[in-house]
């Protein structure tokens, strides 16, 4: 491709679009290598795992979307609230092959966020494991079903067995498209609330296998997966990469770094995606350096700032290929990726350039207009991966896609002449930790119903772990009364999912505003960066600890 000229890269057309559903991958796939391990239900007791090969994939996935057609229609949503497990992917795939809609829901949810999902997308059937570390799901799935008036089953994993046997075994399964949905992924949105990105097979399918090839990685790849399958790294990008290649996928129930170490020689891993916060904690694991993990061959890494020291020391430690990668739900996850082969340089400084087929430019957020090379703007896509639509929130939607198709991603970055990207900043007041999104104005609603505080304002700040963390400045009602961070972090963990709850707790007798009364936010951030304000510490200092 020739030199560029402004902040615009056309669609690379050298690799084709796959016109093929996630459906089709898996037939084709159970074809061609029947008795291939597609695959292992890692959990850490060996004498547990369980294993599919392709044929037996295929044949399961079948019976799920017959067990689902013998109650709904094509197209209906079907939500699963579950930890990572096999049950899991072959839900995925069964609701791909009965032209469904799968509507993943994060298992750290709580009983509101829960019932929010399922009543904004309208789900008709729900399947769900009854815990996750220690919290009631089944309990908050009978709460939550009155809240949800399109609800009309619930069904626990527990039943798994039975559920699977309940389908017509000659029920035709409908023909699909790759234009048909195939997903609705919730995430955060400027309401605070989270927006359901409907998006397709034909997006899912070809980002997913364009990531893993830019990866190199090889037919029969094996991937060792710590990702959770609600976030588009697991749900797609991991998941379908790994069948776009005919691969295995070894399905860890979360992430650990030994059982990651374990897994990976055990399994002969040849790539994984570790985001840095994980790629960090198994570089650090005493039993790495005891672990035959030679079999490995690309590392992706992606999700929050990847420092060049980290791409070294995996590089060298690991003796693999390196590959970053960026994007967002809205565009079916990845947008952007460095290649294996590119310089140290641009492993490090850069975020690559724009997968094929997808057309990017760096526009004015204020004009719209393409800005010249090297200058920050708005990094805007268009083509196969964006999204349909957030489900059922037509305004929403137009605020996100202009009528002639660009997406407007909300992250501030710039382009070189070669059409490599780098990220500058976000315009979106989003906080990514761990590799999370996550949206302060939910965090501040809950905060405000606590009858102690008056006012507040949530915000990450970086860190070299997390990449950020959440923290919120409270000014209480009464300063002489004021809430503690105990209190507070335990009326959010009642609400919210952990991983929302703030880890730094800062009390101001104001917050700084503009004359219209706008929180400034970059001002709080200063003062607490400059150490100007100094957080509460939390009376159970191991908790605070492990918060960073």
């Amino acid at each position: 491709m020739p030199a560029l000229t402004e902040s615009y890269r056309p669609a690379d057309e050298e690799l084709p679009l796959l016109e093929e559903t996630v459906a089709g991958m898996l037939r084709r796939a159970a074809s061609e290598v029947p008795d291939r391990v597609a695959l292992v239900d890692a959990v850490a007791d060996p004498t547990l795992r369980r294993s599919w090969t392709y044929a037996e994939l295929l044949a399961d996935a079948e019976r799920i979307a017959r067990a689902l057609l013998s109650r709904f229609g094509p197209g209906e949503r079907v939500a699963i609230w579950a930890p990572n497990c096999a049950e899991w992917l072959v839900v995925q795939h069964g609701v791909s092959l009965a032209g469904m809609v799968l509507v993943p829901v994060n298992p750290a949810y709580r009983q509101a966020e829960l019932e929010y999902v399922l009543t904004q997308s309208r789900a008709a059937v729900l399947l769900h494991a009854d815990a996750y570390r220690g919290f009631d799901m089944a309990a908050a799935v009978e709460a939550a079903r009155g809240g949800a008036p399109a609800l009309r089953q619930t069904v626990s994993l527990s039943d798994w067995d039975a559920y699977l046997g309940s389908g017509d075994p000659a029920a035709a399964l409908p023909e699909i498209t790759p234009d048909d949905h195939l997903q609705i992924q919730y995430t955060s949105g400027t309401t605070g609330f989270p927006r359901g990105a409907l998006l397709h097979h034909r997006g899912i399918v070809n980002a997913s296998r364009f990531v893993f090839l830019r990866a190199d990685a090889s037919d029969g790849a094996v991937c060792i997966n710590s990702m959770p399958m609600f976030h588009i790294g697991g749900g797609a990008v991991t998941g379908i990469g790994t069948l776009s290649q005919r691969g295995t996928y070894v399905l860890m129930p979360g992430f650990e770094p030994g059982l990651q170490l374990e897994l990976t020689e055990t399994y002969r891993g040849t790539v994984m995606l570790l985001v840095p916060t994980m790629l960090i904690a198994v570089l650090d694991h005493p039993e790495r350096a005891s672990r035959d993990l030679s079999s490995i061959e690309t590392v992706l890494s992606g999700a929050s700032f990847v420092p060049a020291e980290l791409v070294r020391r995996t590089q060298e430690t690991l003796d693999c290929r390196f590959s970053i990668l960026f994007g967002q739900t809205e565009m079916h996850g990845v947008i952007a990726q460095t290649g294996t082969d590119d310089s140290p340089e641009d492993q490090s400084a850069t975020i690559g350039r724009p997968l094929p087929q997808a057309e990017v430019r760096i526009a004015d957020p204020v004009t719209g207009e393409t800005m010249p090379l090297g200058e920050s703007g708005e990094i805007c896509v268009r083509g196969y991966q964006t999204m349909h639509s957030y489900f059922e929130l037509p305004e929403a939607t137009a605020e996100a896609i202009t009528p002639d198709g660009w997406l407007h991603s909300g992250d501030l970055g710039a382009m070189d002449d070669r059409g490599f990207l780098t990220i500058t900043g976000r315009l979106k007041d989003m906080i990514i930790r761990g590799g999370v999104n996550i949206y302060p104005r939910e965090i501040e609603d809950t905060l405000l119903a606590h009858p102690k505080v008056a006012e507040t304002a949530v915000l990450g700040i970086p860190h070299p772990t997390w990449g950020e963390t959440v923290n919120a400045a409270i000014r209480p009602v009464d300063p002489a009364d004021p809430p503690t961070p105990d209190e507070l972090r335990a009326f959010c963990r009642e609400r919210m999912a952990a991983f929302k709850t703030p880890a730094g707790w800062f009390l101001v007798d104001a917050l700084p505003a503009t004359p219209t009364g706008k929180i400034q936010k970059f001002v709080l951030r200063d003062r607490i960066e400059g150490g100007e304000l100094t957080p509460t510490p939390l009376a159970d200092q191991a908790t605070a600890a492990r918060l960073g």
